[in-house]
């Protein structure tokens, strides 16, 4: 079954996406953090629930993690999903500074259910694709001051 050195996380991630899915809040996509071997948070597809295409597992599972540890920097958590983290969701994981991911299923595996991101992926390697996205440079000088002054704020935090 899941390589969970920890004990049962995959199972309560598994749990938490058949909760969402059953009370038609999203997809059936289920994560669970966990640091020092205690989950800290969990969380299911809610973008049914919410109208929020954000709403993976992964990130409603980051947001109540962050607001446990009153935190944005979750340096030595995992989490566990249970199928591999979307584009969208493995940006925020490497954002959060969770340090490793256990997944119960593939890309390939939710692509063949209807979850296909793989547009994506590829919009990554190969640049956008102009009829799916149009990208627009406005060199907007207001924007590069919002820059300059945040490069002299003295009392800002990195993230």
């Amino acid at each position: 079954m899941s390589e969970d050195p920890m004990g049962n996380f995959m199972d309560v991630a598994v749990k938490e996406a058949l909760k969402g899915m059953r009370n038609n809040e999203g997809g059936p996509f289920g994560a669970v953090i966990v640091k020092d071997g205690n989950i800290i948070s969990k969380g299911h597809n809610e973008v049914l629930g919410t109208n929020d295409p954000s709403a993976h597992a992964e990130i409603v599972a980051i947001r109540k993690a962050s607001a446990f540890l009153e935190d944005f920097d979750l340096s030595g958590c995992e989490l566990y999903a249970t199928t591999m983290p979307c584009p969208m969701c493995l940006s925020a994981i490497m954002w959060a500074r969770i340090g490793k991911i256990y997944y119960g299923t593939s890309t390939e595996d939710v692509a063949s259910i209807g979850f296909d991101d793989g547009d994506i992926y590829a919009m990554f390697r190969e640049g956008v694709d102009p009829s799916v996205l149009k990208e627009v440079n406005l060199e907007c000088e207001d924007c590069h001051e919002l820059l300059s002054e945040w490069s002299k704020k003295t009392d800002k935090r990195m993230y």
